[in-house]
């Protein structure tokens, strides 16, 4: 598992900038420490499961209340949240089956690798972008798919 996510997260590496891009900060000026306690980690996980759930019932409103603040603004309101889901995000909108790796840190970050299998039967890993609210709740803030690596390299 350890050699997967080293491929993964070598080419995630170099969509970093894309990610702190994506995310819309520069990366944080202290140190961020991973999650340890397996309640936050399983409150992360469970905040993208829901996310992914309401994409496949089309509950924009549901789906869109799980997007940072900061998301929520670029997009407005959840239909427009939803169409760029749908057109750009195929993968993340009909996933057919998921599996959560390790919580990781890139650009400053806080990252949820997650390998999805999408309507086509392509795995791609979503790079989600985790952030904590100030009251203490964490909501997603963005998404980047990656390629998986080729198994025989």
């Amino acid at each position: 598992m350890r050699r997967f996510l080293s491929r993964v997260l070598s080419r995630a590496t170099a969509v970093g900038a894309v990610v702190a891009a994506l995310a819309g900060f520069a990366p944080a000026s202290r140190a961020l420490d991973l999650p340890r306690d397996t309640r936050e980690v399983a409150a992360i996980k469970t905040l993208i499961q829901r996310q992914i759930e309401a994409f496949l019932r089309d509950d924009a409103e549901g789906a869109f209340s799980l997007a940072s603040p900061r998301i929520r603004g670029i997009f407005g309101t959840a239909d427009n949240f939803l169409a760029m889901v749908r057109s750009g995000y195929g993968a993340v909108y009909r996933t057919r089956h998921l599996s959560f790796r390790d919580l990781v840190v890139i650009s400053g970050n806080l990252i949820q690798p997650v390998v999805v299998i999408g309507p086509d039967g392509v795995s791609v890993t979503a790079l989600y972008i985790i952030e904590r609210q100030t009251d203490g709740s964490w909501r997603i803030g963005g998404c980047v798919l990656v390629p998986e690596p080729d198994e025989t390299t």
